[in-house]
Formats: C-alpha cells, sequence, structure tokens
C-alpha cells in the first residue's frame, strides 16, 4: 500500500526532522526514521527527482508519510491550523500524499529558502517578499519542479507539496499500515 522512499531508490536525501528533536516540538515524535508515500504520490515524487536533475539538483525530503497518531502530537503540542492540518480534518501527510521537501545542490548543501523548514512565520509562505530574493527564486524553482510534477502546493509553507483533492480522495491512515510501526513503543 505504502511504497518505502530511500535515497538508494528514490535519489532523494532524507532528513526526516520528526524522528529527532530537530523540529518545533523539540523531542522525536516517530520512534523510527522512514520514509513512504502512496504509489501514486511516490510516482509524483520520482517525476520531481527527474526534474531537479535535469538542472543539476537533488530533493531533500523533510517528511513524508505521517500516520495519523504523528499529527495528533503534533497538533496538541501546537493547534496552529495555518500551519498543521486538524486531524479531526486530516492531513494529506497522514493519507501518504504529501511530501515536505527543499532543494539542494549537487554537493549536497541546501539552497537558501529564507526559513527553515517548519518555521511557523508569515515569511514561510509562498510569495513572501520578506526573504532575499535569491530565496524567492530558490522557492519559485521548487514551486516550478513540483508541480510540473503534478503535486499541489500549500501557500503558506514553501516546503509542502501535496496530491491535488487529497481528502476527497484518499483515507487517513495510522501506523498500523506499516510494515515495522514508525511510532515509539
Amino acid at each position: 500500500m505504502l511504497h518505502q522512499i530511500t535515497p538508494d531508490t528514490h535519489g532523494v536525501l532524507l532528513d526526516l526532522h520528526y524522528a529527532d528533536d530537530r523540529n518545533f516540538t523539540g523531542r522525536p515524535v516517530y520512534g523510527r526514521a522512514a520514509c513512504y508515500l502512496r504509489p501514486e504520490a511516490e510516482a509524483l515524487l520520482r517525476r520531481a527527482v527527474d526534474l531537479a536533475a535535469q538542472l543539476d539538483l537533488r530533493l531533500k525530503v523533510f517528511d513524508a508519510f505521517r500516520p495519523a497518531e504523528a499529527q495528533w502530537v503534533l497538533w496538541n503540542h501546537t493547534p496552529d491550523p495555518e500551519f498543521l492540518a486538524d486531524p479531526r480534518r486530516g492531513s494529506p501527510h497522514s493519507m501518504g500524499v504529501a511530501v515536505d521537501v527543499t532543494l539542494v545542490d549537487a554537493g549536497g548543501t541546501d539552497l537558501d529558502m529564507g526559513t527553515p523548514f517548519d518555521a511557523f512565520t508569515p515569511r514561510s509562505h509562498h510569495g513572501s517578499t520578506e526573504v532575499s530574493a535569491a530565496a524567492q527564486r530558490h522557492r519559485h524553482l521548487l514551486l516550478g519542479i513540483m508541480s510540473a510534477a503534478g503535486w499541489d502546493f500549500y501557500r503558506a509553507e514553501w516546503w509542502h507539496y501535496q496530491m491535488f483533492e487529497a481528502r476527497r480522495h484518499f483515507p487517513v491512515l495510522s501506523d498500523s499500515v506499516l510494515p515495522e510501526p514508525m511510532m515509539p513503543g
């Protein structure tokens, strides 16, 4: 049902912030670092990887499938509907059809996007002019690659991409669908 995404199989870099303490909760949310997507989203990711490669760039993935249990952990910590989907409504991440990504150059260095991943501020919005011109160009480049690959974007987060009409087409999934749990004990 869900396909595992790895650097070897998909040519991406993984930097899964919710598997360690480098996230807005300050502690690991996942007990195991792993990256999964539904087959339909996995195909779009492959297309985006190919498009980025044509420009000598790579994608770095911060998050993909997020078990419903993890969405509740995030929401209970920071119930901010501008930056987090209310778990009662369902997150496209918890449906396995969303990715949080950035671009890196051929040497593996992150392109400047003006804010870090998960910066809950208006400066993180697509189209923000409160970041440098270089960061704006990089965001537009990421948006172009992801859009051309078939992804929809979320206006408040330069890093977030999801399949169109996700809530209409896909159910929310729990940790139990995985061959090995991501959530701690």
